[in-house]
């Protein structure tokens, strides 16, 4: 393995990475098959990213960005879901990098227990390249690009109309509190994915979260049939930004790492992005009782929310449910990242970093005084007259 390749850990630390990196001798037998991309020449950069094997490669004609998934997490037909709204974007104008295909026309290319994608690399600034989830904008300016990008996004993704991924670990679904019976959701949720099912452990911290969380589900529960299906991207982190230049001013051009995509809602994808770049959750890694030590940037999400607004102003029944669900948004994520840790590393140390400590640990955080204020923050923004709401940064 390399020496010098490490991963973003759960707590916010560099570790030794889950899977080999990409090698010299593999990323060339891979680009044979993909004569688009030229002989490759150097591999740029290692990603840090911890659920993949990934990295920049410079070739005789392009830089390309190349992508090793194992086949639990990612066979041909999980990637080709998202290459095919990755696809639906690009056709609507949606700044998201080409998906390159090998000579047979596939873009997932399976070979052993591996399965591969190769993208374009963006001719812009990876600016917050080596950022993990959980760590804040540089600036408001960015935040505010973010939101704009965000509802770019969601412009072009209008009629997309493919169903539903199927169950999949690493995807971020919205369906346990889409029901109006949370309870057999989770237990049907659960179900589908043996790996959590068995657990007895994963079954009392769902219990626990359900109760924690059974307010907010009882403030979205009337406004659900307001929130139109949309396919989503689910983890708009600035770090799957490419940027303008390296300012505070810099403007976010290019929208990268669809793998959490799925069928959801424009506000359940607000909501994560919230979850990502507002909230410093790894300050409850050290200190999980100390709930107002956890830092909440609300100038960046004033930014952020007034971005979005501008290009996809919402109604007031989704402006409504952003609070409630920022709260909720969480939950299927956590659980994802289990099936994760137990179905493919079979790590449990792992996996309780997920669940208890994530599910359940930011269920009682929303519950705190701390969560309450980023709530009714929200809960303001929604009940301001819609001029007042894109006001910030105009």
């Amino acid at each position: 393995m390399n020496a010098t390749a490490k991963a973003h850990g759960l707590d916010g630390k560099l570790v030794e990475p889950d899977w080999p990196p990409l090698t010299r001798d593999e990323v060339r037998t891979l680009l044979d098959r993909l004569p688009c991309c030229g002989e490759p020449r150097e591999i740029l950069s290692v990603s840090p990213r911890p659920f993949s094997a990934a990295g920049v490669v410079r070739t005789r004609g392009r830089r390309v960005f190349v992508k090793r998934h194992h086949r639990l997490v990612r066979d041909r037909e999980g990637l080709m879901e998202e290459h095919r709204f990755i696809e639906h974007l690009r056709s609507a104008g949606a700044p998201v990098p080409r998906v390159l295909a090998a000579a047979s026309g596939d873009t997932a290319i399976e070979t052993g227990d591996w399965t591969y994608e190769v993208h374009e690399a963006p001719e812009a600034v990876d600016l917050y390249e080596d950022a993990i989830s959980w760590t804040p904008f540089r600036s408001v300016h960015h935040a505010h690009s973010a939101g704009r990008a965000l509802a770019g996004l969601h412009r072009a993704a209008r009629g997309y109309a493919a169903a539903a991924r199927k169950p999949r670990p690493l995807v971020a679904s919205f369906t346990i509190f889409a029901d109006s019976n949370p309870a057999l959701a989770i237990k049907n949720y659960l179900s589908a994915r043996p790996a959590l099912d068995c657990d007895a452990s994963i079954h009392a911290a769902c219990v626990e979260a359900l109760d924690l969380l059974a307010p907010f589900h009882a403030e979205l529960k009337p406004l659900l049939p307001a929130l139109a299906p949309l396919w989503t991207h689910n983890d708009l982190h600035a770090s799957n930004l490419f940027w303008s230049g390296t300012s505070a001013h810099a403007q976010a051009v290019a929208i990268i790492d669809f793998g959490l995509a799925d069928r959801t809602n424009a506000v359940h994808d607000i909501a994560h992005t919230i979850e990502r770049n507002i909230v410093e959750w790894l300050a409850l890694v050290e200190n999980p009782e100390r709930f107002g030590d956890v830092p909440v940037h609300l100038d960046d999400l004033d930014a952020l929310l007034a971005g979005y607004d501008s290009v996809r102003p919402l109604c007031d029944e989704e402006a409504a449910a952003l609070a409630p669900m920022t709260a909720l948004c969480h939950a299927e994520f956590a659980l994802t990242e289990a099936d994760y840790f137990l179905g493919v590393l079979r790590s449990r140390g792992q996996a309780r970093m997920a669940v208890p400590d994530y599910l359940v640990g930011h269920a009682h955080w929303f519950r705190s005084r701390a969560g309450e204020k980023l709530l009714d923050r929200l809960r303001r923004w929604a009940d301001a007259p819609s001029e007042a709401r894109r006001a910030a940064l105009q």
